[in-house]
């Protein structure tokens, strides 16, 4: 998930780390931003909400677009420059603000405030722990993943059956897992940042290194919504 190995040589960890970590959480910022201005730029245009509500085989096409650039950057990464690296993760930021627009309308503002800083701090508890603990974590992945499949079938079964009950417990496991990989993949980023490489080599692993927390938080922010929001 992290890139190949093979490249890299060992000097300097905590120097290497911390730097690859300010790379790593300064993308991630800008993409959390630019999802938070679309969003709010969307949601505040009448015209583009109103083409959204009524066209949903745009909605889908926005949703397969983003899989496919998540997809493309995760498999391909050693295949493009870090600058096409860069604006595919601020293309994505950005129609996931597009897509998530609708939830500012869903939800009241205050809600939506308080959902993001609780999200915020649970999501900073989490990665620090995952930065400096000596427990290794790799033994939760599986775990992790399993409860991810879990809630993606829950989630497609309640589709149908409409249980408020089953909603609720698919929130708390969906806070737990996320709240799971944001530790999980700070962790492996700490491991990887340890490792000193060329410099458009880190530079596109902290790409990647940054949509994997910028998943992590954006997911956990919404099941977290899901608790906290009141809807208009």
């Amino acid at each position: 998930m992290f890139g190949n190995d093979s490249a890299v040589t060992f000097a300097g960890p905590l120097e290497a780390t911390n730097e690859f970590f300010r790379k790593v959480y300064r993308w991630m910022t800008i993409g959390l931003l630019l999802t938070a201005v679309t969003a709010q730029a969307v949601a505040s245009s009448q015209s583009i909400m109103s083409e959204l509500f009524t066209s949903p085989g745009l909605m889908m096409v926005l949703i397969f677009a983003e899989l496919g650039l998540v997809l493309f950057l995760s498999l391909g990464i050693n295949r493009i420059s870090v600058n096409t690296a860069r604006a595919m993760f601020a293309v994505y930021s950005v129609l996931n603000g597009v897509t998530l627009s609708v939830i500012l309308l869903v939800y009241t503002g205050e809600s939506v405030f308080a959902a993001f800083l609780t999200t915020a701090c649970m999501f900073g508890a989490m990665s620090v722990y995952g930065l400096y603990t000596k427990r290794d974590l790799t033994s939760m992945r599986s775990f992790l993943m399993m409860g991810l499949i879990g809630i993606i079938v829950a989630a497609l079964i309640n589709m149908f059956m409409r249980s408020s009950a089953l909603d609720f417990v698919i929130s708390i496991i969906g806070v737990l897992v996320f709240l799971g990989l944001t530790a999980y993949d700070t962790q492996k980023l700490r491991d990887f940042g340890a490792r000193v490489l060329d410099g458009e080599a880190a530079d596109k692993m902290a790409v990647i290194g940054a949509l994997s927390l910028y998943l992590d938080f954006i997911n956990l922010f919404l099941y977290m919504l899901r608790f906290m929001g009141k809807r208009r």
